[in-house]
Formats: C-alpha cells, structure tokens, sequence
C-alpha cells in the first residue's frame, strides 16, 4: 500500500510499523511531525504507544534509554540543537550500550530556516562512535526506521538518524508494509553502572564494536555505487539527500557512491578514487564526509567540496549549486526571489508576548543602561520592530543566567524574558542559581499555556509555575502574575518598575492564552458543542 507522506511521517510510521514502544520528544522544528504523528496515529493509539512530550531532549534522552533498558523499542527525537542538550545521555549511551532498539532522530536545518546554527549532528555520531543513517527520500526514511533498530538490537548500541530541513517537510509517496508486533518486556539483567571501572571495560567494548559497524556500512543496501564508462573521471560521493540533487544534474551519467549509512565506508570511496582522478564530496550540511574523505585518501589526492570552495560554505544544498561544482549552468531555479520586499515575521496580533513588550519598553525607557536577555521562542521576534526590546538571545535558557552573569559584572538594571516551555525545559536551573546568590535581576516568564513556536504542543509546567517559582526559593512578595491586556498595563509597569528596584531576584510571570491555541480551543469547544445537538 502506497501512502503521500512528510519525510517526518514516514519515519513516525516506519517507527510505529516495526515495534515502537515510545517515542520521547521536545518540540522543535524541523522534527516535531514525527512526534505529533505518532501521538495521533490509530495503531499507536490501540497499542498504547507511550508518545508524551518531555520537559527537554535530555529527559527524552534517558527516558527512551529506560524503555530500552527495559527490552523494548524506543525513540528519541529532536532538532539538531537538541542534540547539544541531550549530549551527556547520549554519548554516555553508547558506553553503557543498549538492550532494546534505540534510535536517535536528530533533524538538522541547513540554511537556519528556524535555527541558531547549522551544526552537522553526523559529528555527534562519530563522537560517540555509533552508527548513522542518513536517507536520500522518504521511502528509504520509512525502511531505514527497521533497519535501525535491528541493527540497534544486533550491534547493541545507539544509532543515529539524521534528516535535513528538506527531507523532513517535503511529500513523497511511500510503500508502506505490515506493522510488527512491539517487543516484550525483557529488563536486562546487567548493570548499567558506569563508575571507572566499568566504564572502562565498556568503552573498550565499543571501541571493539568498531570494525563490525564498519562492515555493516561496506555491507549496507543503502549505500551503493553506480559506474558509468561515459561519464567524467570525476568520482561523486552523495550523501543521504544530495544523492537526489547529483542525480537531478547528471543523470546517469555520473562515477557515484551513495553514503546513507555511517561509519563511512572507506573500501568503497578507495575503490571510487582509484578509478577517478578526482572526488567531488556532496553533503547537506558541514563537511563531515569531505573531512573524512581527505584522511582518508590522502594530501596529494584532490577532493573537493565546501571547504574548497566547489560547494557553498555555508547554506542549504540545491540541485543549482551542485551543477555550478560539476561545471554544468548553474540555473536560478532556487536564488532568492527578486523584486521582493523582505518580510520578517511578526508577532501573532492579539498576542499576549505583545502587551510585555510594550509595558517592559515603558518602564525601561527611564533606565538607559538596562539590557534584556532573551530566549527561545516566538517572544524572540521581540528583538525586531516594532519592539527591539532583547539584547541577546543565545541558547535554551540562557536568559535567566546571562542577565545573572551581567548583574554580577555590575549591570543595573539586568531583566531576563522567557516563555513557559523554555523555562522547564533549561531556565529553572539558572533561576536557582540566581537565588542562591540573592542576584538582583527581574525574570519575566511569558506564559501562553502552550509550546507557541512549534505549533501548540503542551508544556510541560503549565499551571505549576508559581510552585515552582517559589520552591526554588523566589520570594512569594517578590512573585507576581498578571494578565498581559493593554486594560491592564498600568498595573503591570508599575510592578515591572517595584521589581526592578528591588535588589533581589524577582520573577513576573505575565499569563494568557496563545492567541492560536486559543481559536483552536474556540473551533474544538463549537464543535463539540454542535455535536451534542
């Protein structure tokens, strides 16, 4: 049976279909389909399929490794960031190694389509010296799922799958098999204790481990080699989706080796070398491969790619830059649009993050030397007009403990601003920090009920802010809620301002519904309502 599927969906069902037991996720774009699939699939559903969404990827991390401890079939899944969060667990995983199937989705976003950077997660693989699947499509995304977890179960250790901004949200039609049954509950019976001693012995054991992963990608049917006598002594080596944009420009005319599983395999790029004078590495994303490739074959063979300029440094792989490094017309198919008028996004109208901007504007127009830190999510497009109220914005949480560390150094007045989800996910921590030490900053937990920017996924601490807050040690006079509505501004610069006169840690937590979540509410509540009739 065939199904049009997002990239993310065919690895959802590909997961579902070959024994999932849970998939453990923190929203974030380019991977959150996978998730929400899951969560509303039938058969996911009827099994009982555990696909909560977690607190942050550090927590799915060793939650899919519970499940796996426990003999069963797990995911974890996240965007490439995700991977800087959840890299304790999971390079510690691979020492401790794993009993049932394990598989580490991370969705990386060439070009920062929603990014801070464009890290290459094929390097936290090879950091912690477990396997990689990277597909060209989606149908090999659907097979590569139970090709995975057996090679998983068999190898015993994590492995990786790791997919492009472009292969998780574009639509293929896929075929689609018969689903098998999940796996018993099986607890293994050893010890996962990693003190010295142990560790030792298992990372010896993973390093032992390693020729075997590398047979398996010499021996794997989603890496290949296509020869054609006709073609230029140029050898290509596509990696996952390039394999499309090579094909799209040559044809079959073209020496190719396809690499979509890790390790590398060294034989057949040897093998591509000795019978071409020279190699051509394309991969979207860093130069993983090229790096390798290099190395590998030595200074006095060419090879050539991002880091010689034949590819584009930096940015999304398209079938136009691959033609320009193949010396073929270029094209225009994917510049940028001219004659168009940049458009930045904008906060939704209506919305709550609006009102704090406005009122925190207010208040520290009087304070020319205040800086706000910012962090991860849609209150992020506060740093653009018509607000420009952040003065930084860096990683997950960072708010909090930056407008710390600026306090320390002297600067008064030091405001943090973050949204709900991120403060579970990595600001309590840094809120801690910052009462131990009695730091006088204001921290503005923006509270929409809902993870905003990835579409309206529950977070984890609605409704627990306050306990929270006030377990951490805030005190309860310094601790505030209001209703961000321009009704309502008057009260709420004027505890902004109280606040930031205090020479303590203070915490503002403005609360309203997503706009977005709110209509959806509306639509749910109408229908509901229409169906009782």
């Amino acid at each position: 049976m065939k199904r049009l599927l997002l990239g993310d969906e065919a690895i959802a069902l590909g997961a579902i279909h070959a024994g999932l037991s849970g998939v453990y996720a923190y929203p974030g774009t380019p991977s959150t389909e996978i998730t929400e699939f899951i969560q509303g699939d039938p058969l996911a559903q009827k099994r009982g399929v555990h696909s909560r969404w977690c607190t942050n990827e550090k927590t799915a991390m060793e939650a899919a490794l519970g499940m796996s401890y426990a003999g069963k079939r797990a995911l974890v899944c996240m965007k490439h960031v995700g991977m800087n969060v959840c890299a304790d667990a999971f390079v510690n995983a691979a020492i401790t190694g794993v009993h049932g199937g394990l598989i580490v989705l991370a969705a990386d976003d060439p070009s920062m389509h929603s990014s801070q950077n464009e890290q290459d997660s094929r390097f936290y693989a090879k950091f912690a010296l477990v396997p990689t699947f990277e597909p060209s499509n989606q149908q090999e995304a659907y097979d590569m799922v139970a090709s995975a977890f057996e090679l998983s179960e068999r190898l015993r250790e994590p492995v990786v799958l790791r997919v492009v901004t472009r292969l998780a949200h574009s639509r293929a039609a896929v075929e689609v098999g018969e689903p098998l049954a999940e796996k018993p509950l099986n607890v293994s019976t050893e010890r996962w204790v990693l003190l010295p001693g142990i560790a030792r012995k298992r990372y010896d054991a993973l390093i032992a481990k390693q020729p075997e992963m590398e047979q398996a990608a010499e021996d794997s049917i989603y890496n290949k080699v296509e020869q054609c006598a006709e073609a230029p002594r140029l050898g290509i080596v596509a990696c996952g989706i390039a394999y499309n944009y090579v094909k799209e420009v040559v044809g079959e005319k073209a020496n190719l080796l396809k690499v979509s599983q890790y390790p590398l395999p060294a034989a057949a790029v040897q093998a591509l070398a000795a019978s071409n004078d020279a190699i051509l590495v394309v991969e979207d994303g860093q130069p993983v491969v090229e790096e390798q490739v290099k190395g590998l074959l030595g200074a006095g063979y060419p090879v050539k790619g991002r880091l010689t300029g034949d590819l584009p440094r930096t940015g999304e792989l398209t079938p136009d830059a691959v033609a320009k490094a193949l010396g073929q017309p270029a094209g225009s198919a994917f510049a940028p649009a001219k004659h168009l008028a940049a458009r930045p996004p904008q906060l939704c109208q209506g919305c709550g993050h609006r009102d704090v901007y406005t009122a925190l504007n207010q208040v520290l127009a009087d304070y020319p030397t205040h800086r706000v830190f910012g962090d991860i999510g849609c209150y992020t497009l506060g740093a653009l007009p018509p607000y420009q109220s952040l003065s930084s914005c860096v990683d997950m949480g960072a708010s909090i403990t930056m407008a710390k560390g600026a306090a320390d150094a002297g600067l008064f007045p030091a405001v943090a601003v973050i949204g709900d989800s991120t403060f579970t996910h990595s600001g309590m921590t840094g809120l801690l920090d910052a009462v131990n030490d009695h730091s006088p900053i204001t921290v503005i937990i923006s509270d929409n009920l809902t993870t905003g920017m990835t579409g309206g996924q529950d977070s984890a601490g609605t409704n627990k802010f306050e306990a929270i807050c006030l377990g951490l040690g805030v005190e309860p006079e310094h601790l505030h809620v209001v209703v961000p509505l321009p009704k309502n501004m008057a009260e709420i610069t004027r505890i902004i301002r109280e606040e930031i006169e205090y020479k303590g840690v203070s915490v503002i937590i403005p609360r309203r519904e997503c706009i977005q979540t709110a209509a959806r509410h509306a639509r749910e509540a109408r229908k509901a309502k229409e169906e009782k009739k």
